[in-house]
Order: C-alpha cells, then structure tokens, then sequence
C-alpha cells in the first residue's frame, strides 16, 4: 500500500533530506587516494548525529553501518572496511537519514583521483538519467514512465540498466511501496499522484546488467565485474512538479 504524504510530513522530509544533502557534500570532499572507507563511514555518522538526525541504515536488516560503501564493479550495499581507495577508482556512496520519524535517501558516484574518459562518460550518463527521471516523476505519469526513460537513455549510451535492484517509495520506513525500476514500459505501473515520495535510483554498468553477490556479502557488484555508477534522490511528488528533497 502506497503512503501519502501530507505538506506537514513533506516538510519533515524536505529538512532531513537537507541534512542528508550537506553530509554528502562533506564525504565527496574527503574522497582521494588513500583514504580508508571505514573513515568515510565515521565522518557520516558523526555529521548525522550532530545535525540532529540518525543513520537510517545502521541495522536496517542487519547492516552494521551507516554508510554503504560499494568500489568499482561493486554497484551499492557495500561494507565499509579498512580498504584504502586507489587512483582511478570509482567509488558510490550511499547514505540514508532518519529525521523526526522520517527516511530519506540519496546516493552518489565520485571518481578517485584521476579517471578515463569512458569512467566519466559512465558517471556523466547515470547522473543524467537521474535528472531526466525526476522530469517523470509529476502527477498522471507512472512509475513505468520513469523506468522507461532511465532504460531508453542509459542503453542508448550502450551502457546497461541494472534490473535486479530498483528504487522505492519512502517515508517512516525506509523502503516502502511501490517499487520503482530504472526499466519498463511507458504508461505501466502506479500512477503518481500528489503526496507520493519516492526514491529514483538508476544502476548503470558497463558491461551486462546481471548481478552477482559482492565479496563483503552485504553488496551486489556486476557478474562480469564491470565497473558500474550510481546516483539516487528523494523526490516528492506535487502539484507543482516534482520536488528534490536531498539536495
């Protein structure tokens, strides 16, 4: 059953995706060689808890930190650990807060130092289907139509969409109904209607898009060990288009 938000309750989450927003501008300042992961993961807790706020995914179905850690082919739901981040590679980050009883979400893809032109492209390309996604997300399209654009745009790069993770609705819990697919078909799915908060997620690889479970056993990386790129926001649907609650 699909959760609709009140302005009130809107309000909340736009203030926690705030926090959220500014937590993540600080990691992606401290993203370079040599840097340990397990310190990107200290430095998002302490920023949350001194905004006020708490990690939305420490323990959530077991995870036990608050940032998820995924490098190179690793796509998302990765441990932080003592790996030291190397020049070159593609680091996501991705991180939730919980704000007055509500969850917001957001993710993020940072090179590593100095990276190839077709690493950019790929970063460059996924973020983009984000934004053209968000373009979707207004009363009387669907959750089809947003998948759809992701998929239309990201293969037509020849890259490939990841099917077996999606996106999702979010509120009081963390991940709540519907599902949002970064594929699909135009006018399928739920309607979206005023007072939906969703989170868009698109998964890009640059090889296929089947997934294997990572090494950490926490995470999913590509099958053919691609690199891969992700980036997530916390929309809210109005009457006055779609709102970005983590920016």
């Amino acid at each position: 059953m699909i959760a609709i938000k009140t302005s009130q309750e809107i309000q909340i989450l736009r203030e926690g995706g705030k926090i959220l927003a500014q937590v993540m501008k600080e990691l992606g300042k401290m993203v370079e060689p040599g840097v340990k992961t397990i310190d990107l993961d200290r430095a998002a807790e302490a920023l949350i808890l001194s905004a006020g706020a708490r990690p939305a995914f420490k323990g959530f179905e077991g995870f036990p930190h608050s940032l998820c850690v995924s490098v190179n082919e690793n796509i998302v739901h990765g441990l932080p650990s003592s790996y030291i981040l190397k020049e070159g590679g593609l680091l996501k980050l991705d991180l939730g807060v919980l704000y007055k009883g509500f969850n917001t979400d957001s993710a993020i893809t940072i090179p590593v130092g100095r990276v190839s032109f077709e690493v950019k492209r790929l970063i460059d390309v996924t973020k983009k289907s984000l934004r053209l996604a968000i373009k979707k997300a207004k009363i009387g399209n669907t959750i089809g139509d947003i998948g759809n654009t992701i998929q239309r745009f990201v293969e037509d790069q020849g890259f490939s969409v990841v099917r077996d993770l999606c996106g999702h609705g979010i509120g009081r819990n963390l991940h709540e109904d519907p599902k949002v697919p970064n594929f699909g078909k135009r006018a399928t799915g739920e309607k979206l209607v005023e007072g939906m908060v969703i989170a868009i997620e698109p998964m890009v690889t640059m090889g296929d898009y089947n997934l294997r479970k990572s090494d950490d056993g926490y995470g999913y990386a590509s099958r053919d060990n691609s690199l891969s790129a992700h980036f997530e926001h916390t929309i809210a649907i109005t009457k006055s288009g779609p709102k970005i609650l983590t920016e």
